[in-house]
């Protein structure tokens, strides 16, 4: 059986090396992440990995050639932090929007057949488009043909809307097809909040559970609980009580646009202070969903913010993936992260490619 050796940059906590690391065919050589905590957090959900935790910037030709200790890379994935790029918040021309040199970069060192570059699709439309461009030019100068596409991660199976710009390369012909969506009309139907925390107990605010309520009955619940036993992470933050008449006021799918005056907050985006819909996928989360003030995160059926756990059900983390550092660091894991589901598509796709490549 040919293996395909892979290096992830920008790695985070993992969710993209996922779907690779679950196929003999892929071994994922090395990884790197800067952020001290996530890398940890990597390395307890993928243990042969080689860390390197630093600034990709720092990484020379001969540490990068010492942490592959003789072996050549065929696939480099990875999509440098999301910020910049975002279109919530603030969008800004800075460094951080072009880190994709430093891909490049390793690229250029590596020399792999094929990468996988991903990133939020804020992307697109940055510097009135002119920063993909940029993006793909820099990478058809070193050789490489390229295909990209948006693919909402609730078409995978997973409880959330989260759309990702999906930029693939290949050395001559490319040959990677994009993988077909396995949920959503036509088809299984989407996973809604119902779905994905139908055997976590209900919560209040500043309580936490250890037990699951009931079995894995369908497919997502099989595949993030796995032989399980034990409940972690799920516990509810505590909030003020005037938050909490706030948010019990609201009802499924309301925003503070629907709210009685005297409980109205005076700032906010139409979007914040809003909660999820019980019988939908997700909108997408961020690092802030256990922040009710933050874009629409609060919990439809429990009236509260959202514990770690369920945020890890939304991104479609298996119960058993591990997460490292204080609850605001765990957060921003999940929040950052690729879908597992998600990455197991594309990694399936990325098989069949490279396997009509040679």
């Amino acid at each position: 059986m040919k293996c395909y050796n892979i290096v992830d940059l920008f790695a985070g906590v993992g969710g993209l090396s996922f779907g690779f690391s679950e196929m003999p065919e892929f071994n994922i050589v090395a990884a790197n992440e800067i952020d001290k905590d996530i890398s940890v957090a990597y390395t307890l959900n993928h243990p042969g990995v080689n860390m390197l935790n630093c600034d990709i910037a720092s990484i020379t030709e001969e540490i990068l050639l010492d942490a592959l200790g003789g072996q050549i890379v065929d696939i480099v994935v990875g999509g440098p932090p999301c910020q910049s790029y975002s279109t919530v918040g603030k969008r800004q021309m800075d460094d951080r929007a072009n880190l994709f040199l430093q891909y490049k970069r390793v690229l250029s060192i590596l020399k792999p057949k094929a990468f996988v570059f991903e990133n939020v699709v804020g992307i697109l439309s940055m510097d009135k488009g002119r920063l993909f461009d940029r993006v793909q030019r820099e990478f058809e100068e070193i050789g490489y043909s390229l295909k990209n596409m948006v693919l909402d991660a609730v078409n995978y199976g997973v409880p959330q809307h989260r759309e990702r710009v999906i930029l693939v390369g290949f050395k001559g012909d490319n040959p990677f097809e994009y993988p077909e969506p396995t949920h959503g009309e036509g088809l299984r139907p989407y996973v809604a909040l119902k779905d994905a925390f139908a055997d976590l107990p209900s919560l209040r605010c500043g309580e936490k559970a250890t037990e699951y309520t009931g079995k894995p009955d369908s497919d997502f619940l099989r595949f993030v609980r796995g032989a399980e036993e034990s409940l972690t992470e799920h516990a509810a933050p505590q909030n003020g009580e005037h938050l909490i008449r706030l948010m019990q006021a609201l009802g499924d799918g309301q925003s503070k646009d629907d709210l009685p005056e005297e409980l109205r907050p005076k700032s906010g985006y139409p979007n914040t202070y809003a909660k999820l819909w019980w019988n939908r996928p997700s909108t997408t989360i961020t690092r802030n969903f256990a922040c009710p003030s933050s874009s629409r995160c609060i919990h439809p059926r429990d009236s509260r913010a959202m514990s770690i756990r369920e945020g890890a059900r939304l991104q479609g983390f298996p119960d058993n993936y591990r997460f490292y550092g204080s609850a605001g660091k765990k957060r921003l894991e999940i929040g950052n992260a690729v879908p597992p589901l998600l990455s197991r598509a594309i990694a399936k796709q990325m098989l069949t490619a490279m396997q009509s490549f040679e």
